[in-house]
């Protein structure tokens, strides 16, 4: 490869490994236009941040964000910080004429993500959200049968995004809980992979009805360690709490532009439910269910089969030739998981930087999912429908 694109990733923790091995491995596994190199990481505490250098095989390691950004050195900034700061971050690296890999939900509104998309556009650079579901290589299978007409009209999308780790309300306060810093609870970080598989799959939507819920009103505060805290009341024994500000569960029925009806509930208070996430879409010809903890497999009932052999057959997406991504990692039958999803979506941005086209999702995605995001929001509020 004759050109190589140095990283800067902002942000650590879970994102920050998880995007760290995708940009280790991409090169590894697919034909890329370049090479990658993994220059900076960039974090505000300075111990930790180098210990992710050390850890995650970063070159470098800074605490100062804007000089990372404005480094001749650097062709990407990828973003992995809390909600608040992606907007910043990503308008300033856009300015620097950085390409940008941003971390979903893009913004905190639409006004901040139409700021991003402005930004992004008048600098001329590669822009893309990492929604990684997308490349789950069952979903991109979904979308190619749904788009060579397989299915038919399109009747329903139901889709459902469960996990468990806030049921204890021993769980502390942490940052995704606070409206000021991640936008949303449930509904952003989780609800938005769902709406914007929606998107993906079925169209944009039209409009929504919505309800939204906070089960546990007060939490602990974090101590220093980032656990339950006694803030405030070390002396006596008493819990300092704080105001839970986000929902912790929504669910949405609504209808898509080409007339389907939607279907989603997002929550962190479904116990024994870690990852997961199902959808199902039915059509005129046939139907197609996805269950994400066993995602090599997509669920196709074919309407037109003879009525002695009806019944939903698997597809094992794993067939190098035959099925998207399969092809640059192991021989068939050899499962995929949860990590590849972002190796795959690095790749394709990688190619896009290269080719000079947009990386999808774009920012523009990004702006459209927020709206609809928003759209939630106000339907809860009002207990009306709203219009997108």
């Amino acid at each position: 490869m004759s050109k190589t694109l140095k990283v800067a990733l902002i942000g650590y923790r879970f994102m920050g490994k998880a995007h760290s091995n995708a940009w280790r491995q991409a090169p590894r596994f697919f034909d890329l236009k370049a090479d990658v190199e993994l220059h900076t990481i960039c974090g505000r505490n300075p111990e930790a941040v180098e210990a992710a250098r050390s850890e995650l095989g970063w070159s470098h390691a800074s605490t100062d964000w804007k000089a990372v950004i404005n480094s001749p050195e650097i062709d990407i900034v990828d973003v992995c910080t809390p909600n608040d700061s992606h907007a910043e971050i990503s308008i300033e690296a856009a300015k620097a004429g950085k390409h940008v890999l941003c971390e979903k939900p893009l913004g905190m509104d639409p006004a901040q993500c139409q700021e991003m998309l402005d930004a992004a556009q008048k600098a001329s650079v590669v822009h893309m959200v990492c929604h990684n579901y997308r490349r789950i290589p069952a979903i991109a299978q979904a979308k190619k049968m749904i788009e060579d007409g397989t299915l038919g009209d399109l009747y329903h999308y139901r889709a459902r995004y469960a996990q468990d780790w806030i049921v204890d309300p021993e769980f502390p306060l942490v940052w995704r809980l606070q409206k000021g810093v991640s936008g949303s609870g449930a509904h952003g970080d989780i609800n938005a992979h769902i709406i914007d598989l929606g998107r993906y799959l079925m169209g944009e939507f039209e409009e929504v009805s919505s309800f939204m819920n906070t089960f546990i009103k007060q939490r602990p505060l974090e101590d220093s360690a980032g656990k339950g805290s006694g803030l405030g009341g070390a002396s006596t024994g008493e819990r300092q709490m704080g105001e839970v500000t986000v929902d912790d569960a929504v669910t949405t029925i609504g209808r898509f532009a080409n007339g389907a009806m939607a279907n989603l509930e997002a929550t962190r208070f479904a116990l024994g439910r870690k990852n997961h996430i199902t959808l199902e879409i039915n059509g005129s010809k046939g139907s197609l269910y996805f269950d994400f903890e066993d995602m090599n497999r997509l669920k196709y009932f074919n309407n037109e089969d003879p009525d002695d052999r009806k019944g939903f057959r698997d597809i094992i997406v794993t067939e190098g030739g035959a099925h998207p991504y399969a092809g640059s990692w192991w021989p068939p039958g050899h499962i995929l998981g949860y990590e590849h999803t972002f190796v795959n979506t690095f790749a394709d941005f990688v190619n896009a930087v290269m080719d000079g086209t947009p990386g999808q999702p774009t920012f523009e995605d990004g702006l459209r999912n927020q709206r609809v995001l928003e759209a939630i929001e106000q339907s809860s509020e009002s207990r009306n429908w709203v219009k997108i």
